[in-house]
């Protein structure tokens, strides 16, 4: 795949995210403005992160870990392609249908693992009855994982990148129907949640089909090759337990304070809208592409892939990150503050926004150097890495708790993040010249870099002057349109005129992905 092939991946895949995250704005809106921060925000939030997170665990984590590789590899290579997806089908079909039999079943032990603060109170049983509703969404969301994965792994990347838009169309419409129909609003949400999961397993199966590979549920079988499958993914598997523990530390810490949850949350999706589009597109296009190149023991071509992959990214990532840092306020208050959400919890949340900013480019970051690792089918080290960032993020969440409070988690969410990049990049080492980044990319770096200070900087001015712009009602959103559209005009500017970028790549790009 040549660098602008690769980076019109990218744009496919992060125009769909940002169409995602677009919609999923609009959905945690409506959900802090017809809910509210408060326990059945949090008691929603507490169900909805079970589910996601064992995802996380056996499909985005350990499964396409261990899957992508191999299905790339063998569709390079002619070596029964469809025969390895069907067997990973119907193996990860199995043990998710069992893992959610078992959850459902033991649900209220589940939330008092993972929110022990909501004991002795009415977020408990809430969580527990929502949970119940929502957890079977891992069973369509994990097999929609494997059909995305060999789309990606095809190069048809946007179905896949779309799917998750329909969560937030059919939460969107729920959320309407309730507020129009004055119904109660949550159990709407609750409903959805499941139903879109359905839609979004039949819209990756059928483009499978397309595609030429057309699985139905069979017989598990024990093969070498679903041996070898689970050999790569044990260790991602942990490795993606490590992290999940990670956000579950979190939500522990936070569950002991009102409202915490909900506000860690709101804050979590206003920074995961650059990584969605940036770190998350990049991994997803990169992984397949660096296992074909060193199949074919192209080096060089998985060098410059590797770097044209941060060099992008970064360059998206590092005035985002400064935004958040700059503007927090600014942005949590125009997005969230309506209705039952109030001036209190804009600044909260805008306080958590700043502290994630910090840690935007670590989690990017990571994003790109584990599929390093990945293709190599090396899951093992990128496992003790995660258990050592783990043990940070716990002392960091469970030791400062007492002096800052319910901020204790995203401080060490962003120190353990940076942990984490370190120990990436001092590993990666031992891979040689094909995994380090080119003197491109350390030449525009800080490039990067000074073109997003000099927008930071514009920020701080123009937001200063916009003050009653964005304090009127009606208005403010204007007025963050005005503030955003300066800083991505002075940053684009900037960056030309430094030699950060040329804006010729990005519109090459952007054709190709279109």
């Amino acid at each position: 795949m040549k660098p602008i092939r690769l980076m019109s991946g990218f744009f496919t895949v992060g125009v769909w995210t940002l169409l995602s995250r677009v919609l999923g704005f609009v959905r945690e809106v409506m959900i802090l403005s017809l809910i509210g921060p408060g326990p059945l925000m949090d008691a929603f939030v507490a169900a909805f992160r079970l589910p996601n997170m064992f995802r996380r665990f056996f499909a985005e984590g350990a499964f396409n870990a261990a899957f992508v590789p191999m299905f790339a590899k063998r569709l390079e290579g002619d070596e029964g392609a469809a025969r390895f997806a069907r067997d990973a089908f119907n193996g990860l079909g199995l043990v998710v249908l069992v893992l959610t039999a078992l959850g459902m079943i033991f649900m209220p032990g589940l939330v008092w693992a993972t929110a022990e603060g909501f004991a002795g109170d009415a977020r408990f049983d809430l969580t527990v009855g929502f949970g119940r509703i929502v957890f079977p969404y891992i069973l369509f969301m994990s097999l929609a994982a494997l059909f995305s994965g060999i789309l990606n792994a095809t190069g048809r990347f946007a179905v896949a990148a779309a799917a998750p838009v329909l969560l937030n169309i059919f939460v969107i419409g729920a959320l309407t129907i309730g507020a129009l129909s004055g119904g109660a609003v949550i159990n709407w949400l609750i409903w959805a949640i499941p139903l879109a999961g359905v839609a979004q397993l039949a819209l990756t199966w059928y483009a499978a089909a397309q595609a030429g590979f057309k699985l139905v549920p069979g017989r598990p079988r024990w093969t070498p090759e679903m041996r070898d499958m689970v050999r790569i993914a044990l260790p991602a598997a942990l490795a993606s337990g490590v992290m999940q523990i990670n956000l579950v530390v979190g939500q522990l810490v936070a569950s002991q304070y009102d409202n915490a949850v909900s506000w860690l949350f709101a804050a979590d999706r206003l920074y995961q809208l650059p990584l969605g589009v940036v770190g998350i597109a990049v991994g997803i296009v990169l992984l397949p592409d660096l296992s074909r190149r060193l199949r074919a023991g192209d080096d060089a071509g998985a060098r410059t892939a590797l770097s044209r992959a941060a060099e992008v990214s970064l360059s998206l990532t590092i005035p985002s990150a400064i935004a958040l840092i700059v503007i927090p306020l600014t942005l949590v208050s125009v997005l969230f503050e309506r209705g039952a959400s109030t001036v209190d919890d804009s600044a909260a949340i805008a306080t958590a926004v700043t502290i994630y900013g910090l840690g935007l480019p670590a989690f990017v970051l990571q994003k790109i150097l584990q599929p390093l690792y990945f293709a190599r089918e090396d899951t093992k080290r990128p496992f003790y890495f995660a258990v050592v960032a783990m043990v940070v993020n716990a002392a960091l969440a469970v030791g400062l708790a007492p002096v800052v409070g319910w901020l204790a988690p995203a401080i060490a969410a962003t120190v353990a993040g940076w942990a984490m990049v370190a120990l990436l990049a001092l590993g990666a080492r031992r891979y040689g010249d094909a995994a380090k980044f080119d003197d491109r990319f350390h030449k525009r770096i800080w490039r990067i870099v000074g073109a997003s200070l000099i927008m930071g900087a514009a920020l701080w001015f123009v937001n200063l002057q916009l003050t009653d712009l964005l304090a009127l009602a009606w208005w403010r959103g204007l007025g963050l349109l005005l503030l955003l559209s300066v800083g991505a005009a002075v940053y684009f500017g900037a960056g030309q005129a430094m030699g950060a970028f040329r804006l010729a790549d990005f519109r090459k790009a952007v054709r190709r992905g279109g």
